[in-house]
């Protein structure tokens, strides 16, 4: 989770919402890893996990990624859920809870739909305090920089 952490810190550093991803397989090599990207490239499929699943996907020369695991920083969203899922990647480990639009268990469990034919491992709470701090600094310094603009717009 240390190095999905890593990942968040460079998305804040470009101006993305901190958080970050990475793919690793059955040795504890790292295949993929990634961070929020959907601002700079334009693109709402940017998110930290889906980037890290490309760079696997293209390192393995396989869109499919049995026997992987993933470590998230935050809890994936059904997008990333189903993308994991299509992965076939065996377990995905995330930190902080999403309240708003995880799918992992805070809004929905996708890996827990039986109709679906893959069904991948879920854990969360994985250093859950560190990556959950890192999310709640980014938006209270963003909120602070909003209220002073405002308040320079009043002046």
């Amino acid at each position: 989770m240390a190095l999905a952490l890593d990942q968040a810190k460079r998305a804040i550093e470009l101006g993305e919402i901190p958080v970050g991803a990475v793919v690793l397989d059955e040795q504890g090599r790292v295949l993929g890893a990634g961070h929020n990207r959907t601002i700079i490239n334009h693109d709402p499929t940017a998110h930290a996990e889906i980037v890290a699943l490309r760079e696997a996907a293209t390192e393995q020369e396989n869109y499919r990624l049995p026997g992987l695991r993933v470590y998230v920083t935050l809890e994936p969203c059904v997008m990333c859920m189903g993308a994991l899922m299509h992965a076939r990647v065996a377990e995905v480990i995330f930190g902080a809870s999403d309240p708003k639009t995880g799918a992992c268990g805070s809004v929905l469990d996708i890996s827990t739909f039986k109709q679906l034919n893959h069904h991948t491992q879920v854990r969360g709470g994985v250093m859950a305090d560190a990556c959950g701090a890192l999310l709640s600094d980014f938006f209270r310094d963003r909120r602070a920089q909003a209220r002073a603009q405002r308040e320079q717009l009043k002046r």
